[in-house]
């Protein structure tokens, strides 16, 4: 998958249906009537979103960019909880097979239909632990999809709510991922996805709005404080894993469909370095 960084797509509203007819003799047989065409999802240059979205925050650097950004992104429709199955069933939707979803740690692609609270099946994962700021599914930083992500019941409850570090032994049924008693290490593929949701999510909730200020920090263990760490190895995530097709497209999504806002680090992952 290219890891290319790609701007954001908005859907054209204009379907175009084009038919002929041939015209002749009684010899000659009528054509059919062309199929339909559709519009390909047309491509909006990074420098229109600049332009429109992120102009507040070009230019700044640090705390700056950090406080112009957190104007921007809660700027927001929000979700209940029931609503967010139905939204991860079409952000997290598996490119070659409409009917499933893409389960984040284990890459597995799991039925849309099969989601619960089953061995087997899959739930929903809040990468920024409830338990960090004490926020549980409430509308809010519990039901925001920027980081809520379809993942295996079992794998989920493994992940608990542990920091994010390199290290530790395998997980079963989900290679590529490993843990130990205080940290989670996700799979190579989705390592930068882990940290630009952090991330996001230490810009978006600034303690303004009723909800802790959620900060990353560079320890783990945190357990209920409303911090989540290791800040330096998730700066070496979204670096060694920039932002892909996939990750890009549920920006989109969300943007267009759910929330009405973006992260910015999907959009600008150079954002990362120049606030922390």
């Amino acid at each position: 998958m290219s890891r290319r960084h790609l701007p954001y797509r908005r859907p054209l509203l204009a379907t175009f249906a084009a038919f002929s007819v041939l015209a002749g003799t009684a010899a000659a047989a009528p054509a059919a009537p062309a199929a339909p065409r559709i519009t390909p999802m047309a491509a909006t240059p990074l420098a229109t979103l600049d332009d429109t979205y992120y102009q507040d925050a070009l230019g700044k650097t640090g705390t700056q960019l950090k406080s112009a950004l957190h104007s921007i992104i809660s700027v927001q429709t929000k979700i209940s909880y029931s609503q967010v199955w139905d939204a991860l069933k079409n952000t997290d939707q598996d490119p070659a097979n409409s009917s499933n979803v893409i389960l984040l740690y284990t890459g597995r692609s799991e039925p849309k239909s099969d989601n619960g609270g089953a061995v087997g099946q899959w739930n929903r994962e809040h990468v920024w632990a409830k338990s960090h700021g004490d926020f549980g599914t409430s509308t809010g930083p519990g039901t925001d999809i920027h980081h809520l992500r379809p993942e295996d019941v079992t794998v989920n409850s493994i992940r608990g709510n542990k920091d994010f570090d390199n290290g530790g032994t395998a997980v079963s049924g989900a290679a590529g991922n490993y843990t130990d008693s205080d940290s989670f290490e996700p799979r190579d593929a989705v390592k930068g996805d882990v940290a630009r949701m952090i991330l996001y999510m230490a810009v978006r909730y600034e303690g303004d709005d009723a909800f802790a200020d959620l900060e990353p920090n560079d320890r783990v263990d945190n357990g209920s404080a409303p911090n989540i760490g290791r800040l330096s190895v998730l700066k070496q995530w979204s670096q060694e894993d920039p932002p892909d097709s996939f990750e890009e497209r549920r920006n989109d999504v969300i943007f267009d469909r759910y929330q009405h806002n973006r992260n910015p680090f999907i959009d600008h992952p150079e954002w990362v370095e120049a606030i922390w």
